[in-house]
């Protein structure tokens, strides 16, 4: 019995200090969302998280689930790689996931744009789940034929992110 106790301690002596890069990790999620001038609800909503896990995240709390930690990196336009100390360094593989732009700005997209008519307080920019509730309630308004590409990869992100048939085609 002694054995295996003094066999766990050592085990947990070599596991690296898990809270100091939880923690330096956050730090580095802060630090992007604030350089691309991003709140953080807007950061969490283009995550899929709450405001609240997203503040764990940046405090560096052990508890956040992996997948919002990915979720997170993502948003913020960051990749996740996993390092071998002393193995040479590879180029990361691309994501298969595309890019979804943490605010979406009407005017740059003329069919959202006329599903908006009634978001109050003259909004011009929208979150991506707020883009996707336009989209997914007026769908038998949107005219597939007439989307210029950058709206149709607008709402093929959407899609592909959130994983809902909007177009329903």
């Amino acid at each position: 019995m002694r054995n295996e106790i003094e066999e766990s301690s050592v085990a947990i002596e070599r596991v690296p200090d898990v809270a100091t890069q939880a923690r330096h990790s956050g730090q580095r999620l802060r630090d992007r969302r604030k350089s691309l001038g991003i709140s953080m609800t807007a950061a969490a909503e283009a995550a899929g998280m709450s405001r609240v896990t997203w503040h764990r995240l940046e405090r560096g709390e052990t508890s956040v689930a992996w997948g919002y930690v990915l979720a997170a990196v993502h948003a913020l336009g960051l990749e996740v790689e996993i390092e071998v100390p002393g193995a040479a360094a590879t180029v990361p593989a691309s994501s298969d996931l595309p890019v979804l732009p943490l605010t979406i700005r009407l005017s740059d997209y003329a069919q959202l744009q006329r599903l908006a008519w009634q978001v109050g307080d003259g909004a011009t920019i929208l979150s991506p789940r707020e883009a996707l509730a336009l989209y997914e309630r007026n769908r038998r308004h949107l005219d597939i034929a007439a989307l210029a590409s950058g709206e149709r990869a607008l709402i093929d992100a959407l899609s592909q992110v959130f994983d809902v048939d909007v177009l329903g085609v």
